[in-house]
């Protein structure tokens, strides 16, 4: 077992970053009990189990960072800080943001209730883009079910929890394997056509994160299977565009629907009428909706001592 020690950049709330994260409860990959987050890596192709707890408050937090399995010695601690750095969002200053939102009361009311919250990304573009596709034109929660079978079935594992697939663990599986998960035939075909294709040396996700936004945006939609919407989801959950709000989300369409108090929701067009004023932090409008839900719901706790902190 391995410990070490990071601190973000303040206003810090492990939790809520962690939400936005898991996006719903039954999410098995990252997971979060009340006081850790917990998420099964794969590091130098050794699973590792990282568990992630905040210490001190939220305008001087520090978190530590626990590391188990095959996976957990000394020389993989700057790989797996790197991993969390950009996973949890922890050098990413939002001051901008908050400047912005004192602009407007409704965004300085909602971004004042989640102060603390990180952007987020996926571990990886991989994980990102295969997120995207198998939560199309379904529900999350029977996205995330899938995406759930899929590690088990395929992810490195420490103990009972397994990481999420790499593109070498689903390169050989068969379109019946996958649709045996619950995957559509269609997905299915897509998932492993992306996975051989990176293996095969075809596809480079990851030099994607040398393009503006839109450019790669445009190439994620020359990918088979790969519309507007995941392409959309890819450069904000995936390469941290926290300018990119996902304007074709039904759910997020919804939200903002709520949340502004229209008669309608809006549809893409109408999204982006009234969300580019909030240039370039779109995507923060998308996150902060999300955990104005998932509030709703219950889901978050807002104790005394780590409460949401008032700015000057």
């Amino acid at each position: 077992m391995t410990k070490f020690k990071m601190q973000p950049v303040p206003p810090f709330r492990l939790d809520l970053t962690a939400w936005v994260l898991r996006r719903v409860p039954s999410n098995k990959m990252d997971r979060w009990d009340g006081q850790a987050y917990h998420r099964v890596l794969v590091v130098h192709g050794k699973p590792t189990e990282v568990s992630v707890v905040q210490k001190g408050t939220p305008e001087a937090p520090y978190i530590t960072v626990t590391l188990a399995g095959p996976g957990a010695v000394i020389g993989n601690k700057p790989d797996v800080a790197h991993a969390l750095t950009k996973m949890l969002g922890l050098d990413i200053d939002l001051a901008g943001f908050y400047q912005l939102a004192h602009s407007d009361a409704r965004l300085s009311a909602l971004a004042d209730r989640f102060s603390g919250f990180k952007p987020p990304r996926l571990g990886s573009i991989f994980e990102t883009l295969i997120n995207g596709i198998a939560c199309q034109q379904i529900s999350l929660v029977v996205g995330i079910t899938l995406l759930n079978r899929l590690s088990a079935a395929y992810g490195l594992a420490v103990g009972e929890h397994h990481a999420f697939p790499r593109p070498e663990d689903l390169a050989g599986a068969s379109v019946e394997d996958l649709r045996s998960l619950g995957f559509s035939g269609r997905k299915a075909q897509n998932i492993l056509a992306i996975s051989r294709s990176i293996v095969d040396g075809e596809l480079d996700l990851d030099a994607l994160e040398q393009l503006d936004t839109a450019s790669a945006t445009s190439d994620l939609c020359n990918i088979y299977g790969v519309g507007r919407w995941t392409a959309e989801y890819v450069a904000l959950r995936g390469l941290g565009r926290i300018d990119m709000y996902p304007a074709d989300d039904v759910g997020s369409q919804n939200k903002l629907q709520n949340w502004l108090g229209l008669s309608k929701r809006p549809d893409y067009r109408g999204v982006h009428e009234l969300i580019d004023k909030w240039s370039p932090y779109r995507g923060l409008i998308y996150f902060h909706l999300l955990l104005d839900s998932q509030d709703r719901q219950g889901l978050l706790s807002f104790p005394q001592q780590n409460g949401p902190q008032r700015r000057p």
